[in-house]
């Protein structure tokens, strides 16, 4: 199974690697923090390589604005001169932080980020996301930032990841199963199996005007792709704040339970084959992904482990997840 798309060169370097990016993010971080309900931007610089970039920086997301001790930010670079720079060519981006304090919180955003590069060992049609070793100095001394370096991670740009796949972003009220790349869904279904991953829906959630629930939607061609974001609720994160919904009656997010709709049986044997062949590639990312102790990366490799030894027995697992699958 091949979802690689041909691409246009793009402007911006800074999902081209993988190497974490050393950042100072310095400015009103108590104001920021304060400005939930407003969602105010204030002025920042962001120091990396030398150089200062003015931008501006405000509070992002829905659950976790309300959860977060460092909810999720967007940095807005569009007062900025970027030049060549790693951030070069760049107008926004959206930024998870680390949420929580103490090992954990950091160990969190690290395990989320891992997720992203799962998926995106998949497809090409993923969002590509780049690690930032991130230094927060709080200009109105209001927050104890000690200096301690915080990772986090950065998003490629929904337009960006458009022009890399040839796709156009869609925003639509909803979308029917027969409008969906059938390769891509079915990767979809398997990939949030895998990490324990409950929290998304092709169903428009609630409070929201578009579909879908954690996932963006791009037109290529005649197929409508459905592309997955927002891991923190997945039980290879098991952050400590994660609850599984009431209606899913797990005893907790590390509980695997397969969402995906029912499909053609070949195209779902495909993807179970396509993720079985990447095996040896995820857990070397694992063991690659910097920030990840080497306790946290044996926890993230053994609950992977779980599902790869049930994928051993193909036929056994597809007819698991055809026993379980949703009626569209």
């Amino acid at each position: 199974m091949c979802l690689a798309m041909a691409a246009p060169a793009l402007a911006t370097p800074l999902f081209e690697n993988s190497e974490v990016v050393d950042v100072q993010l310095i400015g009103p971080l108590h104001s920021v923090i304060r400005s939930k309900e407003s969602r105010e931007e204030f002025p920042f610089v962001l120091r990396s390589g030398g150089t200062d970039l003015d931008i501006d920086v405000r509070v992002r997301g829905k659950s976790r604005v309300e959860i977060c001790e460092l909810p999720p930010l967007r940095l807005n670079f569009e007062r900025s001169e970027a030049g060549e720079g790693t951030f070069a060519g760049l107008k926004r981006l959206k930024l998870v932080t680390h949420c929580r304090g103490g090992d954990r919180g950091a160990a969190n955003a690290v395990e989320e980020y891992l997720a992203y590069r799962i998926f995106g060992l998949l497809s090409d049609v993923s969002y590509r996301v780049r690690l930032l070793r991130i230094t927060y100095m709080d200009t109105e001394h209001r927050i104890e930032t000690d200096g301690h370096e915080r990772f986090g991670f950065v998003i490629e740009p929904k337009r960006q990841l458009a022009a890399r796949v040839g796709g156009v972003p869609k925003d639509l009220p909803g979308i029917a199963l027969g409008q969906l790349d059938p390769g891509q869904a079915a990767l979809v279904y398997v990939f949030q199996y895998i990490i324990g991953n409950t929290d998304w829906s092709f169903v428009t959630a609630e409070n929201e005007g578009d579909c879908c629930h954690n996932g963006d939607l791009f037109e290529r061609g005649e197929a409508i792709y459905y592309v997955p974001y927002d891991f923190d609720l997945a039980g290879i994160v098991n952050a400590s704040y994660a609850r599984p919904l009431p209606i899913m009656r797990l005893r907790s997010v590390r509980q695997r339970r397969y969402r995906g709709f029912c499909t053609d049986s070949e195209t779902l044997r495909a993807a179970i084959q396509h993720v079985n062949a990447r095996r040896n590639d995820i857990f070397e990312l694992i063991w690659r992904t910097p920030g990840l102790t080497e306790k946290d990366a044996e926890k993230a490799a053994d609950y992977l482990a779980g599902f790869f030894d049930k994928a051993a027995d193909e036929d056994k697992l597809l007819r698991a997840f055809e026993r379980d699958c949703l009626d569209d």
